[in-house]
């Protein structure tokens, strides 16, 4: 009888466990986390429906200027094939707007291409939040800028012309 007792104790213990709700700060951390996990596993739906419908994508190529139509043009080959990309958060900053419903974010990732740092905004709805729009970029250690900008004058130098000349 006193087995019983005590195991009634246990699961009466175990059963009145109240789940503690997520801080605003884990709620987008969290959600973050998921879109980048969505993109590593190649989950097209998942990676895109975080996104807001009129979000902007920035690519780390000054071309990589995407609405989010274009973004899921560019990225559905991939994903289809089972492709997507590995960002890991290695740190991550959050401001917020006075009323809270907008949240703007950067983060340092570990990525193919090495260090790269991703900035974003976010915007809370009735349906949770939404990446209105997200900016990644190559870091370049400033002892190697010199030698980057080296690479980059004959192509970037192309790509100035053709937008100044678009004005």
């Amino acid at each position: 009888m006193k087995k019983y007792i005590f195991l009634l104790l246990i699961l009466s213990a175990c059963g009145s466990k109240k789940s503690v709700p997520l801080t605003e700060e884990q709620t987008i951390n969290n959600f973050l986390n998921d879109w980048h996990k969505a993109a590593a596993t190649a989950n097209f739906n998942n990676y895109f429906d975080a996104m807001a419908d009129d979000a902007i994508y920035m690519g780390t190529d000054a071309t990589e200027y995407w609405n989010k139509t274009q973004f899921e043009a560019y990225a559905k080959p991939n994903f289809d094939k089972g492709k997507g990309w590995v960002f890991t958060t290695l740190e991550r900053n959050l401001q917020y707007s006075d009323d809270k419903k907008t949240v703007w974010f950067n983060e340092l990732l570990d990525t193919q291409m090495k260090i790269c740092r991703g900035a974003g905004v976010l915007v809370k709805t009735d349906n949770g939040y939404k990446i209105k729009q997200y900016v990644l970029s190559m870091t370049v250690p400033n002892s190697n800028a010199e030698a980057i900008i080296k690479i980059k004058t004959p192509i970037e130098d192309q790509l100035i012309r053709l937008i100044n000349n678009k004005k």
